[in-house]
C-alpha cells in the first residue's frame, strides 16, 4: 500500500525496521528488560533453546536518531536501523548483565520454540548511504544504561508483569 501511494500520488514514503530496540524505559516483554529484572529478582530466565541464538541489539536513543533522519525525503525505501555489528548470543547478553548487577542468573532452559530464529542481523548500508545513518551506542554501553535506568526505578517496577 505504501508503495501505491508512493507510485500513484508521489508520496515520499520510508519505512523503516528496527531490529531488537533496548535501552532505559524499555518495553517489559522484551529479553534485556527481562533479564535484568530476573537477574535482580534472583527469579530464574526463561531461556528457550541453549542460548546461542543472536540477535541484532540496537540502542533506542539510536533507533531515534534514525527515526528522525528518515523523515528526509528519498522517495520509497525500506530502511533497517539495526546495531550494525555482528549478532550477539542471549548467553552472552546474559553475562554482562550478571557481571553489571553483580548476581548469578538462573537459566531454566526450555525447548527452542519453533517459530524463534536463530540470528537477527541488519544490513544497514541503506541507512548509512540515504540518511547518514549509523548506531553509535555500544551494546556495553547501552546495557549499563539500562541497568542503571533500571536500578534507579526498581522499587515501581517489582510490579511491573514481564
Amino acid at each position: 500500500m505504501a508503495y501505491s501511494y508512493y507510485k500513484l500520488y508521489g508520496f515520499d514514503v520510508s519505512v523503516v525496521r528496527y531490529f531488537t530496540v533496548f535501552g532505559p524505559a524499555g518495553r517489559p516483554d522484551m529479553s534485556i528488560f527481562r533479564f535484568i529484572k530476573w537477574i535482580d529478582e534472583e527469579v530464574p530466565i526463561e531461556l528457550f533453546g541453549d542460548g546461542s541464538q543472536s540477535r541484532d541489539f540496537t540502542y533506542i536513543d539510536d533507533i531515534a536518531k534514525g527515526t528522525i533522519a528518515a523523515t528526509k525525503e528519498v522517495g520509497y525505501e525500506i530502511i533497517n536501523f539495526g546495531g550494525g555489528r555482528n549478532p550477539v548470543s542471549l548467553n552472552t547478553v546474559i553475562s554482562k548483565l550478571e557481571e553489571l548487577i553483580g548476581k548469578k542468573a538462573k537459566i531454566e532452559h526450555k525447548a527452542f520454540h519453533i517459530a524463534d530464529i536463530k540470528e537477527t542481523w541488519a544490513d544497514i548500508k541503506k541507512a548509512k548511504q540515504l540518511l547518514g545513518w549509523e548506531p553509535k551506542t555500544t551494546l556495553d554501553q547501552g546495557l549499563e544504561n539500562s541497568v542503571k535506568w533500571y536500578m534507579d526505578n526498581r522499587d515501581w517496577l517489582k510490579d511491573v508483569i514481564v
